[in-house]
């Protein structure tokens, strides 16, 4: 297996390339977690592994709450779906609280606290009711508990993590918040070793092939668990050892036939980006892209798999223009499955697409 065939099965595990699911609620139980704290980016990574599902489609299905924004692992939001948010949070909540425990102290946070806020959380938003950060930051302060800036941030995610609260619909464009009990009423719990291992298989069956370290970084779990998982999960994965790393994947049926030369304007907190403690395999010999990328230019241009420049978008009166930045001139193959990748987002925003190569 080369750096090549590692990115390429990437690309069909992800659903990127190959098969594609019938909509958000799909691709997100497949991923069974999608990072999204840039939510229209995120919206856009799932529906690159759809037929095409648009933008306001997926606005519904997040306002319908088939598919739930909370704060799960490492910490940082992820899409979830509401039948798996619980055992997720169950499993993942202990260590993002670990991770947390610094910023707790530094905020003059502790059980009491969050307590309090968790009940006043529960009575504001009882009876199905939907409020803002904004509006809930006002239901602490009348009750004495300071929420301004960082502080209610942890004191909101700590709601999130002991499963009081999660994404409501959104009121225009502003988020809310609602009771989980409203929006995921009857959904399954598991064992922790169940646990442990449902979380394995599932990441290396839809992002594999993959290592321990990478499996570490997305999940948050300690080297400990995770082991634990794989193990109990070993019987329905495969290994396999490259340059003296160790990959575990689900076994699938041999890459033949590949698709033509594909080009995807993925967006910045992609799985296909982000899951992964080691990115090396992405980056082929464009050595000279720097990771993170910088602000002006926040998106990757991935070709087969691996990374080959950078995208913006801005909007002009009446379409949107698509910059891309490249550090070698692209082949005319690849200006073709790029252009090819430009009607598609133009599909999913329902807006015509200029491409500009800078």
């Amino acid at each position: 297996m080369t750096d090549c065939d590692l990115a390429y099965r990437r690309l069909r595990n992800q659903r990127l390339v190959g098969p594609k699911l019938a909509g958000p609620d799909e691709v997100v139980a497949w991923l069974t977690a999608v990072q999204a704290q840039d939510y229209g980016g995120a919206k856009w990574a799932l529906s690159m592994r759809t037929n095409g599902i648009t933008d306001a489609a997926i606005d519904d299905a997040f306002n319908a709450g088939t598919i739930l924004r909370t704060h799960v692992m490492r910490p940082t939001w992820h899409f979830v779906t509401p039948s798996d948010i619980r055992w997720m949070l169950a499993l993942t909540a202990p260590r993002v609280h670990a991770v947390s425990a610094y910023y707790y102290r530094k905020h003059e946070l502790d059980s009491r606290i969050f307590a309090r806020a968790g009940a006043l959380f529960e009575r504001a938003l009882e009876g199905g009711k939907q409020l803002t950060r904004v509006e809930l930051a006002a239901v602490l302060g009348k009750s004495g508990i300071r929420a301004e800036g960082s502080r209610l941030g942890h004191l909101m995610m700590r709601a999130e993590l002991d499963a009081i609260v999660c994404s409501g619909p959104r009121r225009g464009k502003q988020f809310t918040y609602a009771l989980l009990d409203d929006r995921a009423p009857t959904t399954r719990t598991l064992g922790r070793d169940e646990s442990l291992a449902e979380l394995a298989r599932r990441y290396f069956s839809s992002h594999g092939p993959a290592t321990l370290k990478d499996y570490v970084w997305w999940s948050g779990l300690t080297a400990r668990d995770a082991k634990a998982g794989i193990a109990m999960a070993k019987s329905k994965l495969v290994q396999e050892v490259m340059d003296g790393r160790t990959y575990w994947f689900a076994p699938t049926k041999s890459l033949v036939g590949r698709d033509s030369l594909t080009a995807h304007l993925l967006p910045n907190y992609d799985e296909h980006l982000v899951a992964y403690k080691d990115r090396a395999p992405l980056s082929d010999a464009m050595r000279s892209i720097m990771w993170p990328v910088e602000d002006a230019f926040p998106h990757y241009l991935v070709v087969d798999g691996q990374l080959v420049g950078t995208w913006r978008r801005r909007f002009g009166r009446n379409e949107a223009v698509i910059e891309v930045r490249t550090p070698r001139p692209l082949k005319r193959d690849e200006k073709k499955a790029l252009a090819a990748e430009g009607a598609r987002y133009g599909r999913f925003i329902n807006m015509p697409v200029t491409l500009s190569l800078v």
